[in-house]
This record gives structure tokens, sequence and C-alpha cells, in this order.
């Protein structure tokens, strides 16, 4: 049986586990769990009805969150020449380099969440697949990682802009803000971030798109969303 702590018992006793709630409702009982001694992050994770080994119906991108994402967004950026480098470090980006981050990377540095590449760098960070794929980090146009936009990419990322991608199991798992957020803040980013994905629908996927939905603090009991109508 998996232990659960007296905090986690204690929340759970909040929560029924048959039923699913309002988007309004559900902040608010995830706020009101026993909270941990730091402040969490709330967590959004949605089942959706794809079968992710066929790449016609994989979901994958990126979206800026209305209310932000409230935490450091640590961004490192893969480009040639000191002009494209110097943007980097003026949006905010925690490292900038060729093939001295490349090397770094290589060699196990992974302290930080996003990576952006200039379109002339995916040649040499492409071979970087084995290290950043499994951390879910690897530059894709898709997600908007891939840009020569430097200064604007890294600058989105840092104030918000999550990346998504649906895991082997067909869900797709994002921070949406922190329990000190106020109630509405919570509830735009939440419902801003679930009609993207419902808007983002794959031609192939069949049957039910959106099977589940629910939200939890880091260290607390998922609670089940109603998807609105």
């Amino acid at each position: 049986m998996k232990f659960r702590s007296k905090r986690y018992v204690e929340s759970g006793k909040l929560v029924d586990k048959s039923k699913e709630y309002g988007v309004k409702e559900a902040v608010s009982i995830v706020k009101a769990c026993k909270q941990a001694k730091f402040d969490e992050m709330v967590d959004i994770v949605m089942k959706l009805g794809v079968d992710p080994k066929h790449s016609d119906q994989l979901v994958r991108g990126s979206f800026s969150l209305p209310k932000g994402i409230g935490k450091e967004v640590r961004v490192v950026v893969f480009a040639s020449g000191e002009d494209k480098l110097g943007l980097a470090r003026t949006a905010g980006a925690v490292e900038a380099g060729s093939d001295d981050l490349l090397k770094k990377v290589e060699g196990g540095w992974l302290d930080f969440d996003v990576a952006i590449a200039t379109p002339d760098m995916m040649g040499k960070v492409g071979k970087l697949g084995r290290v950043l794929g499994p951390q879910g980090k690897m530059p894709s146009p898709k997600s908007g990682t891939v840009t020569n936009d430097i200064l604007n990419a890294v600058k989105e990322f840092k104030e918000g802009k999550i990346e998504y991608r649906t895991d082997a199991g067909g869900n797709v798992h994002v921070p949406v803000g922190k329990v000190s957020f106020h109630d509405e803040d919570l509830i735009e980013n939440i419902e801003s971030f679930i009609k993207h994905i419902v808007g983002n629908r794959p031609p192939a996927a069949k049957g039910t798109f959106v099977q589940k939905i629910s939200i939890s603090s880091s260290m607390g009991p998922g609670v089940r969303v109603a998807l609105a109508a």
C-alpha cells in the first residue's frame, strides 16, 4: 500500500472522488487542503483520448498562461554570434552559448527549465536528444523553442509561457500557478489552458477527446474537474 502523509489523508477528506467539480469549486478545495511549508504549485492533468504512439495524434505545443506561472523559469539559449547571445542574456537567459553550452549539457548539466535554439543550431542540438528528450527539454518548432526571435521567446517563457506534450499514457501535465495565487487568477489560467487544449484536438483523434481533468497542489490530492459544455 502506498504511504500517504497525515496531511495528505486529512486533505483527501475534502474531496469526493466520485464527483466532478466546476473549476471555481475545485480551486477552492485545492486551496482549502492543508498546505506544506512552501508555496506549492498547482498542476493540471488532462487525460486525452489519443494514442501518442501515432505522430498524427500527438498533442504538443506551448501556451502563455494569462496570469503567469508564479515561479522563476530558467531558460538557456543555444545560438552562435555575440549579437544573438547578447540578446539572450539581455532577455534573462541563465546561460547562452554554442559549442561551450552544448558540451556543458552533454556532460550532464540540466539546471534549467526551458531550452531555446536558433534554427541554424539544431543540427548540433539534435545530438543532445538522448539527454534533453527524457527531460522534456528538447527544443522544437511546435513548442516555439526553435526560433530566431530570441528576445521575445526568452521573455515569453520567463513570464509564464509553458510547454506541454502528451506522455506515453496520453496525459498532458503542466503547472498553472501557485496556491498563493488569487482564486480568480488560478481559475483564469486553468480555464484558458483547458480551452486551448480542446481547441487543438488532432484531426486523427477519435471518440471522446478530453476524458478526465484533475487539478492538485504539489503535495495534495487530485480534484476532478468537469469539462464545461
